[in-house]
């Protein structure tokens, strides 16, 4: 999903680009690329994987992360990604147990996962993920499955106004932003991303993952700034760090925001 959404949708920009520049001739069509199609390959040598050699993780420490063809050396990025995709996911079954809840934060997850990675390599947040995830939150929001104890998904009237609220709120940010300084903030991606958590989580957690995820992006860009690894002027991917907070919020928002609420309200008493 990582690697390969990003190319289909370039494909697909460039063809439609074609069909409207191309007078009097149709545009070549691409080669079939998709999420199935065709079998992954060796970057360097193009020889097809088995499916042998394309087992998560363990398919890398077997061929000591070389090609099996060729030898050239595999990225650590593919089994690190592949690890962390299982340590969050056995962190939410063992969070939220086996029921729906589990299955809704399993999903949410999967989803946060790819869009990370797709924002720090391509500066992008997909609507082809956003908006899915937002709707998937919508209607699991209709099953009837949200209880007190459960903040996983939530009531339809919470979700439907978490998400317009969510929406809403970076729109307004990132107007007021261009409008002072002339520069855009964010993109819409960040948008839709914080409305599909909205729908997910309720209207409480977006606070939470705002602040957060703002904190933590500033940190980083200093951090980066002071070590020269990063120029003033360079953009950096906000929907990461929406992303990360939106899955703290998933796991431990009621209980941070309880706590807390409880700090603030002995504090003032």
């Amino acid at each position: 999903m990582i690697y390969r959404l990003p190319i289909m949708l370039d494909r697909q920009w460039h063809t439609q680009c074609a069909e409207l520049t191309t007078v009097g001739s149709a545009a070549s069509a691409p080669a079939h690329f998709n999420l199935f199609v065709p079998r992954s390959r060796c970057p360097a040598c193009q020889a097809p994987i088995r499916a042998i050699h394309n087992i998560p993780v363990l398919s890398y420490l077997a061929l000591r992360a070389r090609c099996a063809h060729c030898r050239a050396k595999i990225s650590a990025r593919y089994p690190l990604v592949e690890a962390l995709c299982a340590l969050l996911s056995a962190l939410v079954v063992w969070r939220f147990g086996w029921d729906q809840s589990s299955a809704c934060a399993l999903l949410i997850t999967w989803f946060l996962l790819a869009l990370t990675f797709i924002d720090l390599d391509h500066q992008l947040l997909p609507d082809s993920l956003t908006l899915p995830l937002l709707w998937l939150g919508l209607l699991a929001s209709l099953t009837g499955w949200a209880s007190p104890d459960r903040n996983l998904p939530v009531d339809p009237v919470n979700a439907i106004a978490a998400a317009a609220l969510g929406y809403l709120s970076l729109w307004t940010v990132y107007h007021a932003f261009r409008l002072l300084t002339g520069k855009e903030g964010m993109g819409y991606g960040d948008f839709k991303l914080l409305a599909a958590l909205g729908a997910w989580l309720g209207w409480r957690m977006l606070l939470p993952i705002v602040l957060l995820a703002a904190l933590v992006g500033a940190v980083v860009g200093v951090v980066l700034i002071v070590l020269r690894r990063h120029q003033r002027g360079t953009p950096i991917p906000f929907g990461p760090f929406l992303a990360a907070a939106g899955w703290l919020a998933l796991m431990w928002g009621p209980q941070l925001l309880t706590r807390y609420l409880g700090l603030y309200g002995a504090a003032g008493g």
